[in-house]
């Protein structure tokens, strides 16, 4: 018995599964997790190691490519780039997609453990930053303070991180910008050398004194006890009191020879929110925690958390990062109510019967929720792919059902009681509904299995669509001919209303079906002229491909941008610091659009991770910019970026800058140009002429070179001969000038569970020239005083601030940002043409042209692959429908006019084809066959009943239009507010909208005269050979 026979006879049974779906679905929907986007498995890992007081060369030398060089044989390794600058080192491991990242963490671990006995002295241990979607914060909160500013760090510390900690599925929280506190001991040179005592001596007595020490334990009758010695300091202001040295009987105190202080630490990076200063609070997610939960919890905490501030700390949200998150899954889920209407009123007018409309439509949300179960076991989160994926597939979830419907809508009107016709009319057109999911599935599990990091990311896609797909099958061939054995009825009358509203519309459908079957009665007898015809349009479209731009994935507006920039090098912080601030009220004055500034001035401290990995230093302002949502601004953030590009422009001390858009998420047209070579002149010399030609392209915006001035610096040139003869070696005289000016953490103080730095240097006005520097004391191993410039000379030079690396060869790179009105391929033509205008001046220079480039080539070369392997599988699923080789490949002919329709759509719209609208093509292979494979499963039925080929053609022609057009048009206006781009997040499906609207209209009218015309000559072709084949045989027999 078949799923149909036996749904319409236990009526109760099918009813209660479908509601059992229905609940689960439902009860899964209340339990997902909401993202912006699918959980992927992060392929890049970065190291950051911190060398404080280190110049660029010297983080290269001794740090870079050390670890380089050990971490280079990770398996799986794609990439390794690194970026040695002034107090850091900044390694970035990029690995295959689907490598377990778990592992090569723990790999590079191991690596970077073995590697630290050979690390230089003073050198912190490398940190590994694993970066996913959890990493992107959930909120940035603002901190602004006046009297309570010294102590800041702890009150955030103590009354605001702590309690955020708290919250369910809060992760880590970082603190930036808060002055960090520090107990520092400042140094009088004078006294030092009259005393005879060294920084380095102060620093081990300090050390040596600030200790608690356990000196075991102890039987006191019957009881254990344990002794320990209470050493550490209880007051900064006890430091002071530490013996360093004795003269003539009398003891010279700490004091007597230092400054202590506990202030903040020196140097440290100043931040600005709106304006005023203060500090952020970065607030990041558990995995697989709700974002939009947490910002919830975090936005109702606010009041609580401000009540127990000082008066004069204000705390704010800067950035909610999940407000996106729920405008674009608001937009998403208004998108899928829009197409539940379109459908509906779809399927309605051409039924024309309230009863087959419910039987139809209710096959969506069955369909639809089936797949919010599939997400919760897998252990996925509701977010921008999913709910695309339920907007894609409800214009499709409605055609098997279509189908299954009008057919037995047909056999009741030639008098079949409902029951017989649910059956029967199920049974004849059950094959091929299953063989048009089949070809469906083909498509989309495919894209399940897709390589590099689309696939990894549109893995989900296909999987929901695929399940969505079998739970609509599977109803329309047992929910659908049982709702239609129990509601629909024999000679049904309509009201008076609904019949005059329908006469117009039986009518206008009548005449087309007429006009249809003389259309196609004409293509099958002028065979020829319709083939060629088609064909011509087809290498038509192909033409036009040329003028069709490229992309690879689109830049999605989320209101959030990033800008640096930079002074001429050796600028000093207070004049950088005026002109950030003056930046700032400028930008507020001129983009309205703009509703929170985070602006950080001044060199990163090597404690402050979040700062380090950015761009930083005493010339260097970045600004965190928050625009107001879409819905309350009138400017586009490509085109706030772009206007505050000819801001900055306009402040002629500004010698270079970079305006970012999105924050980090992909998308986008950016490309790279890197230039590798080991000479820093050679390479700087062409960069800088490439990038000064590009610069005046109409299609490029802003051109940013990787490598920037290079920077002054003070080099120590010791003798080696004088440090012999005195018995010192170039370790020991360099500590010396290190602890002078660096300073060197003697120990820790700590107090209410909190450490800080004891750091001892020279005072700051005794290290203000280089002849205090020239002037430094230092002693030989016989206690004998010397001065620095005894032991060898000062040289002044200039060092590069940054040393970039990409698979251990040294590099400067090129980063175009285009034109809003500019796509990527307008870019890369513009940087081939260059290239080829201006040839690199040494072979031992090369370039390659990467960034959005290089992923797309990669992507579009996986989908180009992956659409071969679906046309096969197609071709396989049809040829085992029909067994036949010959009609899959008549059905196949639809798939190139699809493409036809997807190049002109392009070309009218001016939307180019990006990775959206590829995958888009990829969908039309599965969606356009399924009209073929219902014309012709229906011309081979007529066939089979007696027909000749130009009347099975023509009937079955006319008996399928209106199916057809059905599922045609719930697909294609399906896609209509998709392909439209209305509200937030749409512009990631605007392309793939387009594509397949475009693609399955102009296949689809095509197809309907196409298909069956190169059927009919095909089958005519065959019985002409069987013919003479008979006829061969009838004559050979005859002669015997």
């Amino acid at each position: 018995m078949s799923i149909y026979e036996t749904s319409v006879r236990k009526p109760i049974t099918t009813a209660l599964i479908y509601v059992a779906i229905a609940i689960l679905g439902l009860f899964s929907l209340s339990k997902l997790a909401v993202e912006l986007m699918p959980k992927t498995d992060t392929t890049n890992v970065m190291v950051l190691t911190s060398y404080p007081g280190a110049s660029a060369e010297d983080i290269e030398t001794n740090v870079t490519k050390l670890l380089e060089n050990n971490l280079n044989g990770i398996n799986n390794l794609k990439h390794i780039s690194s970026n040695s600058r002034e107090n850091a080192s900044i390694i970035t491991l990029e690995f295959k997609a689907g490598t377990p990242i778990a592992e090569a963490t723990n790999d590079i671990r191991d690596k970077l453990d073995a590697t630290t006995e050979n690390m230089p002295a003073g050198a912190k241990k490398p940190v590994i930053f694993k970066f996913d979607n959890s990493s992107i914060p959930v909120a940035i909160l603002s901190v602004q303070a006046k009297e309570s500013a010294a102590g800041l760090d702890k009150i955030l510390e103590d009354r605001v991180i702590n309690r955020l900690q708290r919250v369910d599925g809060v992760g880590s929280i970082n603190a930036v910008g808060s002055p960090k506190r520090v107990i520092q001991v400042y140094c009088d040179p004078t006294k030092l050398e009259a005393y005879g005592v060294t920084i380095g001596q102060i620093s081990q007595l300090i050390s040596a004194e600030n200790a608690n020490i356990p000196a075991g334990q102890i039987d006191l009758g019957s009881r254990t006890n344990s002794i320990r010695i209470q050493g550490e300091f209880t007051d900064p202001l006890q430091l002071g009191s530490i013996i360093v040295a004795s003269r003539n009987g009398q003891d010279i105190h700490l004091r007597d020879v230092a400054q202590v202080l506990d202030t903040v630490e020196e140097r440290q990076q100043e931040n600005y929110i709106n304006g005023e200063s203060g500090a952020i609070i970065v607030i990041n997610k558990q995995e697989g925690s709700n974002s939009v939960q947490i910002s919830k919890q975090v936005k109702a905490l606010l009041p609580e958390l401000q009540k127990n501030l000082p008066q004069d700390v204000q705390l704010g949200y800067l950035i909610d990062t999940s407000s996106f998150i729920v405008n674009t899954i608001s937009s998403l889920q208004d998108t899928i109510m829009i197409t539940f209407v379109i459908v509906m009123l779809v399927v309605f007018i051409f039924l024309g019967r309230w009863r087959a409309t419910f039987i139809i439509v209710l096959t969506i949300p069955i369909s639809l929720v089936a797949s919010f179960a599939y997400l919760l076991v897998s252990g996925n989160s509701l977010n921008i792919i999913s709910l695309s994926s339920l907007s894609i597939a409800i214009g499709m979830v409605v055609d098997d059902a279509i189908v299954v419907l009008e057919n037995v809508t047909t056999h009741i009107e030639r008098g079949s009681y409902p029951k017989q016709a649910a059956v029967h009319a199920t049974n004849e057109v059950g094959i091929s509904v299953i063989a048009s999911t089949l070809t469906m599935l083909a498509v989309f599990l495919p894209l399940t299995m897709m390589p590099g990091e689309a696939g990894i990311m549109f893995r989900q896609l296909g999987w929901s669509i695929s399940i969505v797909m079998i739970v609509s099958t599977t109803a329309a061939l047992s929910l659908t001919p049982m709702l239609c054995s129990i509601m629909l009825r024999r000679n049904q009358n309509r009201s008076k209303v609904i019949a005059a509203f329908f006469r117009p519309i039986e009518h206008i459908l009548n005449r087309l079906d007429i006009a249809y079957g003389r259309l196609l009665d004409w293509a099958v007898r002028h065979r020829k002229t319709t083939v060629f015809s088609a064909f011509a349009l087809f290498l038509l479209s192909i033409a036009s491909f040329g003028f069709i731009k490229t992309s690879y994935m689109p830049s999605q507006d989320i209101g959030y941008l990033d800008v640096t920039v930079e002074l001429p090098v050796g600028t000093r912080v207070d004049e950088t610091r005026k002109l950030g601030l003056d930046l700032e009220r400028r930008i507020r004055q001129e983009l309205p659009a703009i509703e929170t500034i985070s602006m950080a001035v001044g060199q990163a401290t090597s404690g402050n991770s979040w700062s380090m990995i950015q761009d930083n230093g005493s010339n260097v302002v970045t600004m965190n910019i928050g625009l107001y949502p879409q819905s309350q601004r009138t400017m586009s953030q490509d085109a706030v970026a772009d206007k505050m590009r000819s801001i900055i422009a306009s402040y002629p001390e500004v010698s270079s800058s970079k305006v970012s858009t999105g924050g980090g998420q992909q998308g986008g047209n950016g490309v790279k140009l890197e230039i590798y070579g080991e000479d820093f002149t050679e390479t700087d010399t062409y960069a800088r002429q490439l990038r000064d030609v590009l610069e005046k392209e109409s299609t490029i915006s802003e051109v940013t070179v990787s490598r920037k001035d290079y920077v002054p610096e003070i080099r120590f040139v010791f003798d080696r001969t004088r440090l012999a003869e005195h018995g010192l070696n170039l370790s020991t005289a360099s500590m010396y000038l290190r602890n002078a000016v660096n300073g060197s953490i003697a120990s820790r103080y700590r107090e209410a569970g909190e450490e800080y730095d004891i750091r001892v240097s020279l005072s700051p006005e005794s290290r203000l020239s280089l002849q205090d520097i020239a002037n430094l004391s230092i002693y030989t191993p016989t206690g004998k005083l010397l001065r620095l410039s005894d032991l060898g000379r000062l040289d002044e030079s200039f060092t590069p601030p940054t040393i970039q690396r990409k698979d251990r060869s040294r590099l400067v790179t090129l980063e175009l940002t285009p034109k809003p009105s500019a796509q990527l391929s307008d870019v890369v033509a513009e940087v081939k043409a260059t290239l080829e205008a201006h040839p690199v001046p040494s072979p031992s220079i090369a370039y390659k042209i990467t960034g959005a480039y290089e992923d797309q080539q990669e992507t579009f070369g996986d989908l180009g692959m992956l659409m071969a392997l679906i046309v096969i599988l197609v071709f396989i699923v049809m040829a085992a429908q029909f067994e036949s080789l010959v009609d899959p490949f008549v059905i196949m002919f639809s798939v190139p006019f699809a493409f036809s329709g997807v190049f002109l759509g392009l070309l009218i719209t001016q939307i180019p084809l990006d990775t959206m609208s590829f995958i888009g093509m990829i969908m039309l292979i599965g969606i356009v066959v399924k009209n073929g494979i219902v014309l012709i499963d229906y011309i081979r039925l007529c066939r089979e009943r007696g027909m000749s080929i130009t009347q099975s053609v023509t009937t079955s022609g006319r008996s399928r239009l209106r199916p057809v057009l059905m599922t045609t048009l719930t697909t294609v206006l399906g896609m209509v507010p998709m392909a439209l781009g209305i509200g937030e997040g749409s512009e990631m499906w605007q392309g793939m909208g387009v594509t397949v609207a475009w693609g399955l209209s102009l296949s689809t009218l095509v197809t309907l005269v196409l298909i069956p015309t190169l059927y009919a000559s095909l089958e005519a072709r065959r019985i002409r050979r069987e013919r003479k084949r008979l006829e061969k045989k009838l004559i050979a027999r005859g002669a015997r």
